[in-house]
């Protein structure tokens, strides 16, 4: 099942909206995703510890530099992914709820990467480590678009059971200026 047809399938059979999100996690395609996510993170942790050591001993002190940026950065964007995964998969299991993750969510804080500058002598890296580094990014990049296609989605759900139930909307009013006063 594509993402357009599980954003547009959000109405439980008990009444009540279930989330794109909350749908997608369930999903075949979120099993996928979260495999390729984390075998990702696999693969860049044993190239660091192994073969990556072994080329960035023999690189010269400049690029020696070069690679320890990259290799900051690709270790910081792939813990970020890892994060947003598995707490995307603890909703799922029933380990956090969705409020609890969207807390969780902010303290990752997945951003919107942009036209990366790369650290000055990166074309000069091992080819292992670039592979790494470009996968990493374009895996980001689909993750990010993923991400704003639940919040979106989940968004308009909530907007939707709202309109259909004008009372919550007075009830949530009510409940922020009681708050206030506070």
């Amino acid at each position: 099942m594509g993402l357009k047809n599980m954003a547009g399938d959000h109405q439980a059979s008990a009444g009540g909206a279930i989330s794109f999100g909350e749908k997608y996690v369930e999903s075949d395609s979120f099993k996928t995703v979260f495999r390729e996510g984390m075998a990702l993170v696999e693969e860049a942790a044993s190239y660091l510890e192994g073969p990556g050591r072994s080329e960035a001993k023999r690189l010269e002190p400049e690029l020696s530099f070069a690679y320890a940026t990259e290799s900051m950065r690709l270790t910081t964007r792939l813990m970020q992914l890892a994060s947003w995964l598995l707490i995307r998969r603890a909703v799922n299991e029933g380990e956090m709820t969705l409020e609890q993750a969207d807390e969780e969510e902010h303290k990752v804080k997945l951003q919107a990467i942009g036209s990366l500058a790369r650290a000055r002598g990166y074309e000069q890296l091992p080819e292992n480590m670039k592979d790494l580094v470009e996968r990493s990014l374009h895996f980001y990049e689909r993750i990010l678009k993923l991400d704003r296609m639940i919040r979106e989605a989940n968004e308009e759900s909530a907007a939707e059971a709202e309109t259909q139930n004008p009372l919550r909307s007075q009830l949530g009013r009510l409940k922020a200026a009681f708050e206030q006063k506070d």
